[in-house]
């Protein structure tokens, strides 16, 4: 199992009212200890430079600038984002392969983490969850990947 902590990496703090599907930002304000307000907005930057698609899943990351309906975590834009960062990715999963890590504290690596989990992001800081809720699925949740800061590998 891994403890869960109530954080919202600032978002009251900063004004913002409401519900969104923030996780991202969430998550890397919370890792990286960079003001919520700052990483919304840039992410909201860079959905903004996406062209807007007709594909309704994406349809909601792109083309607006906004990051409270989440964002296209898969595109270069995205990537290029979090190694400016200072963060590095590390894939925990492989097509095919199945499960091998899953959002317990046993089975994540020490140190400041944002886990990319299924449609969700999440910090780990120290072996505990940050998030708006505990989305662990008791220790059964799988971990796709790992944005991992460098001062901490």
């Amino acid at each position: 199992m891994i403890r869960y902590i109530y954080n919202d990496g600032g978002r009251e703090a900063a004004g913002f009212k409401g519900s969104a599907a923030d996780c991202v930002s969430r998550s890397i304000a919370i890792v990286s200890g960079r003001p919520y307000a700052i990483v919304y907005g840039e992410l909201a930057e860079i959905n903004a430079r996406m062209p807007k698609t007709q594909n309704r899943v994406l349809s909601g990351w792109t083309g607006g600038v906004t990051a409270d309906r989440g964002i296209y975590t898969t595109s270069k834009l995205f990537k290029d984002y979090m190694v400016r960062l200072g963060f590095v990715w590390t894939p925990t999963m492989k097509v095919g392969e199945g499960c091998r890590v899953h959002l317990r504290a046993d089975e994540l690596p020490k140190g400041k983490i944002v886990v990319k989990l299924s449609k969700h992001y999440a910090a780990v800081v120290n072996s505990v969850l940050h998030d708006t809720s505990n989305c662990s699925r008791r220790g059964t949740r799988c971990v796709y990947g790992i944005w991992s800061l460098k001062e901490d590998l």
